[in-house]
């Protein structure tokens, strides 16, 4: 199987924030958030959020933790709110609150050890967010399209389907799927573990049939022409014998619901609310699909119960006085 030449790796230019007095409050704050046992991610979340302020106080010529004051901060909350993205829209609420969020905890840490004597975020007050129904659901005419397209690029195409029916049989986050490895895939007794998902929990998930004959036909016919030694032991390889990036797996099923002609924002977690939603149509209770999704909060889980209409529908013919009398 030809593997395509990997692109260099970019030169990483000095970071402007490093040039701060704040930036060693900075690096022990994030290796104080590792030593908690928080996940990777969030400490990544709250670096990058952090050296954005950081260099948008540098530039204000704020260089030290006492030079932040609330009127600074709510100066900053009000950038976010003016700013916009280079395609004029301006940052989602949900945007702004996760830029600010890192910020609130940081200087309360800095009160906490002090750093200073008083904590000028502590009553900073975040954009509020409203949960949004899900844009786009995919109907199974939808799903069955996407599964055709696969059929056409050969042994990746396998590949690509087995990546496509474990998202729709499982509901899991793409950083889940790309951190599954070959053992957590039971496909002789129908199970998927996921080690560490959100909030580093792990969970184990039904694998359905269709989506477990697929992964092993993946991992007996292709995956070996894949794999680059020494084997890490990943369930899905890219093309040059690595797991995927999540701009990679992201691209790919974006691809594939371009060529199936579906025009909808989004790409792998549009088959996450798809399994969600068509299950509860056919009478899953929801406190399962909240296992099997692995949301810690119930109230996260019922947003779906809004999208999904058949049950509402059966239930409002069945009971609507309008109805009922047009029946008689």
């Amino acid at each position: 199987m030809n593997r395509r030449k990997r692109p260099a790796a970019r030169t990483k230019l000095p970071d402007p924030a490093e040039a701060s007095g704040i930036y060693p409050y900075l690096t022990a704050f994030l290796e104080d958030s590792a030593a908690q046992g928080l996940s990777p991610r969030t400490v990544q979340v709250r670096d990058v959020n952090l050296r954005r302020f950081l260099r948008w106080c540098l530039e204000r010529g704020l260089e030290h933790p006492r030079d932040i004051t609330r009127p600074i901060l709510e100066r900053y909350r009000r950038h976010l709110y003016h700013y916009r993205k280079a395609d004029g829209e301006p940052l989602a609420f949900a945007t702004q609150q996760q830029r600010l969020v890192p910020i609130k905890t940081f200087f309360a840490w800095l009160t906490r050890n002090n750093h200073i004597l008083y904590n000028p975020a502590s009553e900073l007050e975040l954009p509020r967010t409203h949960r949004r129904l899900p844009k786009h659901i995919l109907t199974l005419d939808e799903i069955a399209r996407i599964r055709r397209q696969t059929s056409i690029q050969g042994e990746l195409g396998i590949r690509d389907r087995a990546i496509i029916e474990t998202f729709y049989s499982t509901g899991i986050r793409r950083s889940e799927l790309i951190n599954l490895k070959l053992y957590d895939a039971d496909t002789r007794n129908g199970t998927l573990m996921v080690r560490e998902g959100k909030g580093r929990k792990d969970r184990l998930v039904p694998l359905g049939r269709l989506a477990a004959r697929w992964i092993e036909r993946y991992r007996d016919e292709v995956r070996p022409g894949l794999v680059m030694e020494p084997d890490e032991g990943w369930l899905f390889l890219h093309q040059w014998g690595e797991r995927f990036a999540k701009n990679r797996l992201g691209d790919l099923i974006k691809r594939y619901l371009r060529e199936a002609g579906i025009e909808a924002a989004g790409s792998c977690h549009l088959f996450r609310h798809a399994m969600a939603t068509q299950m509860l149509d056919n009478g899953a209770d929801i406190r399962h699909i909240q296992a099997i999704l692995g949301h810690s909060q119930l109230s996260t889980t019922e947003i779906y119960t809004q999208v999904s209409i058949r049950q509402l529908q059966e239930v409002h013919a069945r009971t609507h006085p309008a109805d009922i009398e047009e029946d008689r």
